[in-house]
């Protein structure tokens, strides 16, 4: 119920994929042997290869991206004919093609210590280095590669490409330049570094209007080779970032479409029906079709547009892979999506994606959101402490003074208030600025930059709410109302119509507990704009309205939400737990309860978890365990008498719910670091020791 619950709203940042530099794959270094695989199974072993198709197998399975069976396969013949250059040279290429680089670069070590006169072996043993994210090793082999070889464009490719994950501009741009520059690789290299130089990630200032130059590049690229998946993501993506969703969906879906209907093989959509289907690996054809890219990108846009259902349905469209094939996109992302159901699972692949770059430039920021949100107060100042040299890289001024300012709560909360009022006059001169401008805009009749300042204002608003709400929570948990009412009225003017706004103001005229016809003002209109589906609404939001109704005498209103509520729950799934009624009638009995009305407010809170098998779950336990032991409380200090009856009741409500409620966790892992004992933490066990507690107050 407070201001805290969505404060720290912006933790959900989408990582979206980068572009890249074009750079061909190493080849086998073999001439091409002309063969089919044995086989539709395709599953080779050593053994299972007649004597003299070994060529023409093993070249099957590279052709048909079979890299695990080829893999096995080469190394086994490798260790029977160590010295053999054919074997090596095949099996390094699978390692790479698998995304095995080390194991690659080991391999092409031998090969470059057999045949020290073969240029290729060092240029792929650099793009092995390259793929593994070891830059400087990489460009000091690009450097062992002899000149004036016939290698030195694919030489002078990697080398921009080495510079150009090391947003290293200016030096990319020089060897670009030295490119042939009507080829297409050289004009999507081009726009690889304007889309870079737009996003700012030079440590230079953004520069908005090279997106669409980027983007021109690409399509003039895509003229010049016909319809590429990666360009046409790459555009996609420039929309993404001009924040113009509907083209960029329109080339995402042209991706999609084309991958599914040519390579039916790669089982996209499967995982969204619930069956069981095997990892599709990452194979050469999953990259040339973008589709992993661009369902990412697809799942960024709706995040971002806070369609989260939309979102999880399009990474789980994905091409099945298994966690340990994920490229560190879809594991931020799919840690991401996940993080409200599984966040020890979260906070280990983004730890994971930290430790081992490269990451999504969004990792680190939204790692550490991720811990305020949950309170990990420690475990975000030791990250920020341990990874000092990315703060600058990738994190914002302004973000960096949000996260030192809500870590400082903790210790120095007076400090910390200062920091974010400091923070809130910045962001309020900026929206008043904004202000000027959109009614500037509006007397010279300009629609264009009318809606320019709009998005910029509400861009603004966006940025200055997160601030305000944890300001305002150092009050609130210090249970000082007035005051945080009195910082929202501060900032009515710019965030009246804010929902998350008015929500925590009908929290502070909740909790005043004088203040509920104020509350019911502004709850009514987030339960009246959900009327078709009021479980929608949170229902926490829906037991305080019927709480306010009730204490302004106003019953009947409340028992006619609560029948909507139940009629809507009826008609719900059955296998679905709901838990809106429960809580608006754990609620209620609550209230009645701390009226001192035991008899009825004990009632009532039984009656709520009806059925148990439905009604029952960790917070539906939390809010009823508390009741009964402020009842036992009372009851033990003499201060009340409870009839018979309603002890006998309590007894046999207990009772049934140690009986169902053993798979019932009581505390969900609240620190990364500490696990839950499960034999005690469920409701099971809760349950009986307050039944003891009961039987001993009746003796």
């Amino acid at each position: 119920r407070g201001v805290a619950a969505d404060a720290n709203e912006p933790a959900g940042t989408m990582a979206r994929p980068m572009t890249g530099m074009a750079m061909p794959p190493p080849q086998t270094g073999m001439r091409t042997a002309v063969g089919t695989s044995a086989g539709a199974g395709g599953a080779f072993l050593a053994g299972t290869i007649r004597e003299g198709r070994y060529t023409e197998q093993i070249y099957g399975m590279v052709r048909d991206g079979k890299w695990s069976v080829a893999i096995e396969v080469l190394s086994a013949k490798l260790l029977e004919f160590p010295s053999s250059r054919s074997a090596a040279s095949l099996l390094a290429y699978c390692y790479y093609h698998s995304g095995d680089y080390q194991n690659a670069l080991q391999t092409y070590e031998r090969l470059m210590r057999m045949c020290p006169e073969v240029q290729e072996y060092k240029l792929y043993y650099a793009q092995s280095l390259y793929k593994a994210g070891l830059y400087e090793p990489a460009t000091k082999a690009c450097q062992n590669i002899d000149e004036g070889s016939e290698l030195e464009g694919r030489v002078l490719m990697l080398q921009a490409a080495i510079s150009y994950d090391q947003d290293e501009l200016l030096e990319t741009k020089a060897l670009v330049e030295q490119c042939p520059p009507d080829e297409a690789a050289t004009i999507v290299n081009e726009a690889c570094i304007l889309y870079k130089e737009a996003m700012g990630v030079d440590g230079g200032a953004p520069q908005p209007e090279k997106l669409e130059q980027a983007r021109l590049h690409f399509v003039e690229a895509m003229n010049t080779t016909g319809f590429c998946a990666e360009t046409a993501y790459a555009i996609a993506l420039c929309y993404y970032n001009q924040r113009q969703y509907g083209p960029a969906l329109k080339h995402i879906a042209e991706i999609i479409e084309k991958g599914v209907r040519e390579h039916p093989e790669l089982s996209v959509g499967s995982q969204a029906e619930g069956i069981d289907v095997r990892s599709v690996g990452n194979s050469t054809v999953l990259k040339e079709t973008a589709l992993v890219e661009a369902f990412n990108l697809k799942a960024a846009i709706e995040y971002t547009m806070r369609d989260f259902e939309a979102a999880v349905e399009a990474l789980s469209d994905m091409p099945p892979r298994a966690d340990e094939e994920l490229d560190p996109v879809s594991l931020h992302n799919t840690a991401l999506m996940r993080m409200e159901l599984e966040p020890e699972a979260g906070f280990r692949k983004l730890n994971f994606l930290l430790s081992n770059p490269p990451f999504p430039p969004e990792t680190f920021a939204n790692l550490l959101l991720l811990y305020v949100k949950h309170h990990y107060y420690d475990l975000a100042a030791d990250v920020l402490a341990e990874n000092a040299h990315l703060t600058y890289k990738f994190l914002s001024p302004e973000l960096y003074e949000f996260l030192d300012a809500t870590l400082g709560v903790q210790t120095a909360p007076e400090e910390a208030y200062r920091k974010f009022d400091d923070l809130s006059k910045r962001h309020i001169d900026t929206l008043r600025a904004l202000t000027k401008s959109i009614q500037d805009a509006r007397l010279q009749k300009d629609n264009e930059a009318i809606k320019a300042s709009l998005k910029s204002y509400d861009e603004a608003l966006e940025r200055y709410v997160p601030v305000l709400m944890a300001q305002a929570k150092i009050y609130w948990d210090r249970e000082h109302y007035p005051m945080v009412e009195k910082l929202f009225r501060q900032s009515a003017e710019f965030c009246s119509e804010h929902e998350l706004w008015k929500l925590n103001v009908a929290h502070v005229f909740f909790l005043q507990e004088t203040k509920f016809r104020e509350a019911i003002r502004y709850y009514e209109p987030v339960v009246k704009r959900a009327a078709d589906a009021i479980t929608s609404v949170p229902a926490i939001v829906l037991a305080n309205l019927c709480v306010s109704y009730i204490m302004t005498s106003q019953n009947e209103d409340a028992e006619e939400l609560m029948r909507r509520v139940e009629r809507e729950e009826e008609e719900a799934d059955p296998e679905k737990q709901c838990f809106h009624l429960c809580i608006i009638n754990l609620v209620i009995g609550t209230l009645y309860c701390a009226k001192g009305n035991f008899e009825f407010g004990i009632g009532r809170v039984m009656k709520s978890l009806e059925p148990y098998p439905k009604k029952l779950g960790t917070d539906t336990w939390f809010y009823a365990k508390r009741v009964f032991l402020a009842l036992a409380e009372t009851l033990a200090k003499h201060m009340i008498m409870l009839k018979d009856s309603t002890l006998h009741d309590i007894l046999e409500f207990l009772g049934a719910i140690e009986a169902c409620g053993k798979s019932v966790p009581t505390k969900v892992q609240d620190h990364p670091d500490r696990p839950v004992d499960v034999a005690t933490a469920n409701v099971s066990f809760e349950a009986r020791q307050i039944k003891q507690l009961y039987v001993k107050l009746r003796q």
